[in-house]
């Protein structure tokens, strides 16, 4: 059996070879189609991590609401003097605060954790080195949901949380500029004329820029963080009126509102049985009551959105199919075409193979073994320019690709199946010729 498809085979690859340009035509229509596979399949694989590279850094079943300044929502809180129409005064709301989140874990009970954040700009000083910063006023759940390890030292302990301890975890960029990679664990920095111990080290996270702007998501490694409470006593606590307020009240007749908010972003994770869109509402709801019906805080929900753009991607993917089935479609009726047309020219010769013993089988495997090493030719050359083509749509288009062993050995099948479904025709009609008849033709 082997002698025999090793026959055929070789008798076949000799038709291929002596009719070079009209094989190398015949396989376009493969090529591009193969080539198309592999490309859309890289671009869908390399959406795919895309879009669990960003479920990994905001984390599933997640819920934030964020604090919306004044001068981010145009209230002014006054009516304008001189006006001719009276601009409605609008409720006094207590603004995004401790007290909320912690209302938001008496409504639902299914909440896993509650992350805080408040910042404000510093300048963070460890000996002689200056580094311009930003302080976060955070608790241990934010480490939580933002997947954020240690890679030196400990967390906040419960008791440094509940009596706002001077200690801080620092940034791994933040840590290597200040120390110059010796270990900060027990030393001091300063930051906003405040001394803080430092506990711990963040590990360093790897996160493409792209991610960054895409999702509003802080460079951690740049930042320090400190207890919740200790931000709120000696940094800044929005909700408070200190004396620098109210000389600035009195100085200040612009009647621009400062910034009210205690904190600026909630982050709640929900269980994963629960559904995110309708506690969301839940949320919205419970902060609106409590905020006076005023909306002065965004609530968004990232699983949803992402989900959102899987969706547009998955539409995409489908329609990438479509143009490499036409593409090996059209290169299928090509190699058809083409076979059909070689049968006609080929007749005397089959009509010779067939007085000198072959039998109809031989010259249908014959033909069939052309269709489909045309198509694997064709499949080869798809393949090479497939990969080649989606590291340039990587490099130049700035679309994340990922090619798998797995869509070239699919690419391979289809180019297979191709070349034994649109050669069958061909080398039936090159079996049935009638050997005498064919010997006579010119």
């Amino acid at each position: 059996m082997f002698v025999y498809i090793k026959r055929n085979f070789a008798l076949a690859m000799e038709g291929i070879i002596q009719n070079k340009m009209r094989s190398f035509l015949t396989a376009l229509g493969i090529i591009f189609g193969v080539f198309a596979v592999i490309a859309m399949m890289a671009i869908g694989n390399g959406s795919q991590e895309a879009i669990k590279e960003q479920l990994e850094l905001i984390g599933t079943n997640n819920i934030m609401i964020t604090a919306i300044p004044p001068s981010d929502n145009g209230d002014d809180g006054e009516e304008q003097e001189g006006s001719t129409s009276k601009k409605e005064k609008k409720s006094y709301s207590p603004g995004l605060s401790i007290e909320d989140a912690e209302s938001i874990q008496n409504v639902l009970p299914n909440t896993e954790y509650v992350s805080l954040e408040t910042s404000e700009d510093s300048r963070v000083i460890y000996q002689k080195k200056i580094i311009n910063s930003r302080t976060m006023g955070v608790n241990n759940d934010f480490f939580r949901i933002n997947n954020l390890d240690l890679a030196d030292g400990k967390m906040f302990s419960d008791y440094q949380v509940e009596n706002g301890i001077n200690v801080c975890i620092l940034g791994s960029n933040i840590s290597k500029k200040l120390f110059l990679g010796k270990n900060p664990i027990g030393k001091y920095v300063k930051s906003n004329q405040n001394v803080f111990k430092v506990i711990g080290v963040l590990d360093k996270k790897i996160i493409s820029q792209e991610n960054y702007d895409k999702l509003g998501l802080k460079n951690y490694g740049n930042l320090l963080f400190i207890p919740m409470k200790s931000f709120l006593l000696r940094i800044d606590d929005r909700r408070k009126i200190a004396d620098k307020d109210i000389v600035k009240g009195n100085n200040d007749r612009s009647n621009k509102i400062e910034n009210y908010h205690q904190l600026d972003k909630i982050v709640v994770k929900v269980s994963e049985s629960v559904d995110s869109e309708s506690t969301a509402s839940i949320i919205f709801n419970l902060l609106k009551r409590k905020h006076n019906g005023q909306v002065d805080f965004e609530l968004d929900v990232p699983e949803l959105l992402i989900k959102q753009q899987q969706d547009t991607q998955g539409t995409l993917n489908f329609v990438f199919a479509i143009i490499a089935g036409i593409s090996l479609l059209v290169g299928g009726i090509g190699i058809m075409n083409i076979m059909l047309a070689s049968v006609m020219e080929r007749i005397k010769e089959i009509g010779l193979r067939r007085s000198i013993g072959a039998t109809k089988e031989d010259i249908i495997f014959q033909f069939l073994l052309e269709a489909i090493g045309i198509s694997l030719v064709g499949g080869l050359i798809g393949v090479g320019l497939g990969i080649v083509g989606a590291k340039v749509i990587a490099s130049y288009a700035n679309i994340p690709t990922v090619i798998s062993i797995w869509s070239i050995f699919l690419s391979f099948f289809i180019a297979v199946t191709v070349g034994v479904v649109f050669g069958i025709l061909p080398a039936q009609k090159a079996a049935k010729q009638d050997p005498i008849t064919a010997l006579r033709r010119d």
